[in-house]
C-alpha cells in the first residue's frame, strides 16, 4: 500500500503538482509576514515597551533584507540548487519566526525580523524557478496563476490573522504559527521537489556583482523607506539615492565584463523579458501604495477596526484567487500580451473608482473598485510572471525570478513612498483635527489619480513590448 502511494506521488505527472504544493507552503508564509505584523503593532509596543521608531523597524527590517537579497537568492538557487536554497531559506525563516515569538525586547525582535527577511529572500525566487523547472511550458502559466492566487490570499489573510491572534491569543502567535507550517514544508520539499540548477556553463560566485547589486538595492530601499520622514531633499536621502545610482552603474559595468556574470544582461535584449519586468515594476508601483492607503482610509475615515479593514479586501482577494489560474491557463494558449494590457487597463479603472470615495462613502461604494481591481490584478500579474519566466532559459530561472521579484519589491517601496508624499502634501493638520478627514480624502484622491496614470502606462508598455514567446523546450518538443 505504502509503495503504491509513493509510486503515485512520484509519478512524473503527479510529482509536479506536489512540488507546487510544497513551494506554495513556503510562499504563503512569506506573503503572510508582509502584512500579518501590522495590526499587532500596538500589542507589541505595549508588551515590549518600544517607541514608535523601533516599531517602524519591526516592519522595515523584514522588508529591507527581503528586497535587498532577492537577486542574490535567485542566483544562489541557480548556482547551488533551487531545492537546496529553498529548504535553507525555509529553515532560516522558521527558526527566526520562533525567535520573533520568543523576543523579550525590541532590539531582539527587529534583529529576528531582519533574519526572517533573509530566509524569505532565499525562498521567494526559488519558488518561481522551481515551478518553471517542474512544469512544461504548456502548463506553466496555470501553475504560476496558482502561485499568484496563493500570494494574494496570504496578503489578504495577514491583517485578519494578525488581528484575531493579537485580540484573542497573544502577538507572539503571529510568528509561532509559521513554525509547524515551515517544518511540514521542509519535509514535503525534501520528498517531492527535484533538484535543479544552472548546468549551461561554468558556474562560480560573482562576489563583486553580489556586493554592488546588494549595495544599490539597500541604498535605494532604505532611502524610499525613510524619504517621507527625513525629507526627499535631505542630504542623507539624496546621498542614498546617489549611492544607489553609482552602485547600480558599477554593477552593470562589472556584469558586462565578467566571464561568468551574476546576471546575464543579455536577457534584457529580449523585449518580452524587459517589458514584463517593466510592467511588474509599474504594477507594484501603482498597487502597493493603494493597498496601504486604502487600509488607512477605511480605518481613519470610515472607522473600521483592523480586522474589519483586512476583511474589506476579501472581495478583491477572492477575484485574484479564482481568476489568476484561469488567466495563467489562457496565457499558455494565447500569450500574455493582451491579457497584461487588458488587466492593467482594468486596474487603472479600479483606481479611478477608488478615487471617487469620500468621507460619506460606505463599503458598497468600495465594493465595485475591489472587484474590478481584483480581476485586473489577476489578469495582469499571472501573465506578467509567465511572460518573464517563459522568456528566459530554465537554467537561468533563478536569476530571472530574482529580477522579477526585485522589480516587484522596489516598485512596491516606490509606490508607498510616492503616494505617501502626495498624500502628505495635502495633510497639514494632526489626525485628531476636525480638518484631517477632508485633507486626507483630498490627498488620497490625488494619489489615486497618479496611480491610475501609472497603471494605464503599464498597459501600454505591456502591449508594445511583450510578444508570445516560444521557449526552446517548446521548439524541441515540436520537432520531436
Amino acid at each position: 500500500m505504502r509503495a503504491r502511494i509513493a509510486a503515485h506521488v512520484f509519478a512524473p505527472e503527479n510529482r509536479k503538482w506536489w512540488t507546487l504544493v510544497a513551494v506554495t507552503f513556503g510562499l504563503f508564509m512569506i506573503m503572510l509576514d508582509n502584512t500579518v505584523v501590522n495590526v499587532a503593532l500596538p500589542s507589541i509596543q505595549r508588551d515590549l515597551k518600544v517607541d514608535v521608531s523601533e516599531l517602524e523597524w519591526v516592519v522595515n527590517a523584514y522588508f529591507l533584507t527581503f528586497a535587498v537579497l532577492m537577486l542574490t537568492g535567485g542566483k544562489l538557487g541557480d548556482l547551488l540548487g533551487r531545492r537546496l536554497i529553498f529548504i535553507v531559506g525555509l529553515a532560516i525563516f522558521t527558526a527566526s519566526s520562533l525567535a520573533c515569538g520568543l523576543a523579550t525586547s525590541g532590539d531582539v525582535l527587529i534583529a529576528a525580523r531582519a533574519v526572517q527577511g533573509v530566509g524569505a529572500a532565499l525562498m521567494n525566487p526559488a519558488t518561481l524557478s522551481i515551478i518553471t523547472a517542474a512544469f512544461p511550458p504548456r502548463q506553466r502559466g496555470m501553475a504560476m496563476g496558482i502561485w499568484v492566487g496563493v500570494s494574494a490570499m496570504a496578503l489578504a489573510l495577514g491583517p485578519i490573522t494578525g488581528g484575531l491572534l493579537a485580540e484573542h491569543a497573544d502577538w507572539s502567535w503571529i510568528f509561532f504559527i509559521n513554525v509547524p507550517i515551515g517544518l511540514v514544508a521542509m519535509v514535503v520539499a525534501r520528498l517531492v521537489v527535484a533538484e535543479t540548477k544552472d548546468t549551461s556553463a561554468e558556474q562560480r560566485l560573482d562576489l563583486p556583482g553580489l556586493a554592488t547589486s546588494g549595495t544599490s538595492l539597500f541604498a535605494l530601499t532604505y532611502a524610499l523607506i525613510e524619504a517621507n520622514n527625513k525629507g526627499w531633499t535631505s542630504a542623507e536621502i539624496l546621498a542614498l539615492f546617489a549611492l544607489a545610482a553609482v552602485s547600480m552603474a558599477a554593477f552593470v559595468m562589472l556584469e558586462l565584463r565578467q566571464r561568468v556574470p551574476m546576471l546575464d544582461l543579455s536577457l534584457f535584449r529580449n523585449a518580452t523579458f524587459a517589458g514584463a519586468n517593466a510592467t511588474m515594476l509599474l504594477v507594484a508601483l501603482a498597487m502597493f501604495g493603494v493597498f496601504f492607503f486604502v487600509s488607512l482610509y477605511v480605518q481613519n475615515i470610515l472607522g473600521y477596526s483592523p480586522v474589519q479593514a483586512g476583511a474589506a479586501f476579501l472581495p478583491m482577494t477572492m477575484c485574484i484567487v479564482f481568476i489568476a489560474p484561469v488567466a495563467g491557463k489562457l496565457s499558455d494558449h494565447v500569450g500574455s500580451r493582451w491579457l497584461m494590457g487588458g488587466g492593467m487597463t482594468l486596474v487603472g479603472c479600479s483606481l479611478l473608482l477608488f478615487s471617487l470615495l469620500d468621507q460619506a462613502s460606505s463599503f458598497w461604494n468600495l465594493f465595485p473598485a475591489l472587484l474590478v481591481g481584483g480581476a485586473g490584478m489577476a489578469l495582469a500579474m499571472t501573465p506578467t510572471a509567465s511572460a518573464a519566466m517563459g522568456s528566459v532559459p530554465v537554467d537561468k530561472a533563478g536569476v530571472g525570478s530574482g529580477v522579477l521579484n526585485s522589480m516587484r519589491q522596489v516598485g512596491g517601496s516606490l509606490g508607498v513612498a510616492i503616494m505617501g508624499a502626495i498624500l502628505g502634501s495635502y495633510v497639514s493638520v494632526p489626525q485628531f483635527s476636525p480638518r484631517f478627514p477632508g485633507q486626507f480624502v483630498e490627498g488620497f484622491q490625488a494619489s489615486l489619480h497618479v496611480a491610475a496614470g501609472i497603471a494605464f502606462a503599464a498597459a501600454i508598455v505591456a502591449v508594445l513590448t511583450v510578444r508570445k514567446y516560444r521557449h526552446q523546450e517548446t521548439l524541441v518538443e515540436a520537432a520531436a
